[in-house]
């Protein structure tokens, strides 16, 4: 079983910074990709960044492309995702989630963390 806890969240300008946490817990991640997903009221879920545990391989959606960086820690066991540039339509709760390498979906979710942009 793995736990996903995530922290970071807040209410940010336009054009600020933040950047969020994921602690992972209850098994090791070396055969795990790691993910940031969004959703914004009213919208569907949508994928923001993954990166592969062991070799760290990443991937990023169009619209986030160049302002977000999602990385990880392996002794801290926590993965991150650092929001430059912030938009109002960044505005969602964020959701960690991890899925093992060779499986098409997410089998573990954190909880979310509100991220709000203000014009």
């Amino acid at each position: 079983q793995v736990q996903l806890v995530e922290s970071g969240g807040g209410l940010v300008q336009a054009g600020g910074s933040l950047r969020l946490s994921c602690a992972v817990s209850g098994r090791t991640l070396s055969n795990y990709r790691m993910a940031w997903f969004r959703q914004a009221p009213g919208k569907e879920r949508e994928f923001v960044a993954a990166i592969r545990w062991s070799g760290g391989m990443t991937y990023y959606s169009d619209s986030v492309k160049g302002r977000f960086t999602i990385s990880r820690d392996n002794a801290k066991n926590t993965v991150y995702l650092q929001m430059n540039s912030l938009k109002p339509e960044d505005t969602a709760v964020y959701y960690c989630a991890a899925r093992k390498v060779v499986d098409r979906e997410y089998d573990y979710w954190g909880q979310g963390t509100q991220v709000t942009v203000s014009s």
